[in-house]
């Protein structure tokens, strides 16, 4: 059998749905970030820059465009004949079939994955956060304090706990109560959703609790090891820490890395952050163009005025055009003529000549205004927006749109246009 000390089992099955349009058609592991990442793209590069050359990749909820930028793992240098990394969907069983129900339920479920590397522990991530940390660390302090169960946190403002499971601990780091979303927190230390579990305990706790409907770890298997009197301590992290759940905390961590010193910083030596690329000639910027503090991927063309803003990979900005506090996704193309401010355009997005997005007045979403706000326009992808179109704040586009779908040339702010076969 072979040994690992300690493999990771990375969940990237999340639907993401606060993202709206943007994971209509995909995971939210798979959305792009930063210009010319995914968001996988940090918890992997995480792991292979701490030593863990052995992760498992839980994929549910749409895996095509997942899958594919993970292949067998080569820019993570995870491409082992032992070990390496493993996509895991859920499989039908003899006499069953079972969608993952529960992110503890989805381990469960890989239990004999897990076996066959006998590890001494197991860390648990999760693929949809921004953030830089090395496991190898916080395995030294569970091995340290004698956990069985450790769990990343890290301080939010009070008011904020209420979002997440809080840990409340002695001076030693130990945890003596765990609250899962409550209403009235007694800590402000919140869990990262980020395990290390000793693995008989993980695997005994998966077992006995296996039954319970939509097995989580917040809900069923952290209080399962409370109850038992197993050692559990909290590793406090206190670095660039990031849940791009909503649009607009989405849009935020985005326009953070163009400040002048980013809080995430992409271009540290030490803790690079690897991804599929593809093979793209070197961004053109024309000699008529203006670009100040923007993020431009390879093979970009700009031909007008980009100002703060993170610009994809093989993305075209026609001349005349100006792109402000933006997020354009890879191949997508911008016509001539164009003002577009504070839009989030998805990939392979056409855009004719002589459009305005975003500058009317803002109202509210009158579809979603839980998912559509912040004065943001969100463009799902392959989307097609013609010519001499007006398109106003907190709206969404989704689908190949043709001048009659907008009533004289306009969607006023707060309007919804997802053609037919898209989703919401």
């Amino acid at each position: 059998m072979i040994k690992k000390e300690m493999i990771a089992m990375l969940l990237a099955g999340g639907q993401g749905s606060r993202l709206g349009v943007l994971t209509s058609k995909m995971a939210k592991p798979a959305v792009a970030f930063g210009g010319k990442y995914r968001i996988i793209d940090f918890p992997l590069s995480n792991c292979i820059n701490s030593g863990i050359d052995t992760v498992g990749v839980l994929t549910q909820y749409q895996p095509l465009k997942l899958n594919t930028h993970i292949g067998i793992g080569i820019p993570w240098d995870l491409d082992r004949n032992i070990g390496g990394v493993t996509v895991l969907p859920p499989y039908e069983k003899s006499g069953e079939s079972e969608w993952y129900t529960g992110t503890a339920n989805a381990i469960f479920q890989n239990l004999e994955y897990m076996e066959s590397y006998n590890p001494d522990y197991v860390l648990i991530l999760s693929g949809d956060h921004i953030y830089k940390m090395d496991y190898e660390v916080m395995l030294d302090f569970h091995k340290e304090s004698g956990s069985e169960v450790t769990i990343a946190s890290m301080p939010v403002p009070i008011d904020e706990a209420k979002r997440f499971g809080i840990v409340i601990t002695d001076e030693n780091k130990k945890i003596i109560d765990f609250e899962e979303k409550p209403e009235h927190p007694r800590s402000n230390l919140a869990s990262m959703g980020i395990y290390i579990f000793s693995w008989k305990t993980l695997k005994e706790a998966l077992i006995a609790k296996a039954d319970q409907p939509n097995l989580d770890f917040g809900k069923h298997i952290i209080p399962y090891c409370h109850e038992k009197g197993l050692p559990l301590y909290s590793y406090e992290f206190n670095g660039y820490w990031k849940d791009v759940g909503t649009l607009s905390s989405y849009w935020e961590a985005n326009m953070e890395l163009i400040d002048i010193v980013p809080e995430f910083n992409l271009y540290e030596e030490y803790w690079k952050i690897y991804t599929k690329s593809d093979v793209l000639p070197p961004q053109f910027i024309s000699s008529d163009s203006v670009v100040e503090r923007c993020l431009i991927g390879e093979g970009s063309e700009i031909y007008g005025k980009v100002y703060n803003s993170v610009i994809g990979c093989g993305v075209t900005i026609g001349e005349g055009t100006i792109v402000s506090n933006s997020i354009i996704m890879n191949h997508t193309q911008i016509g001539s003529g164009c003002n577009i401010e504070k839009a989030i355009i998805d990939e392979n997005t056409r855009i004719g000549d002589n459009v305005e997005i975003g500058l009317m007045p803002e109202k509210p979403n009158d579809t979603r205004p839980d998912i559509y706000n912040s004065g943001l326009v969100t463009i799902g992808e392959k989307s097609v927006i013609p010519s001499d179109v007006k398109i106003g704040k907190n709206t969404v586009v989704s689908g190949e749109t043709s001048l009659s779908d907008y009533s004289n040339g306009c969607l006023d702010s707060g309007k919804t246009l997802i053609k037919a076969g898209e989703t919401l």
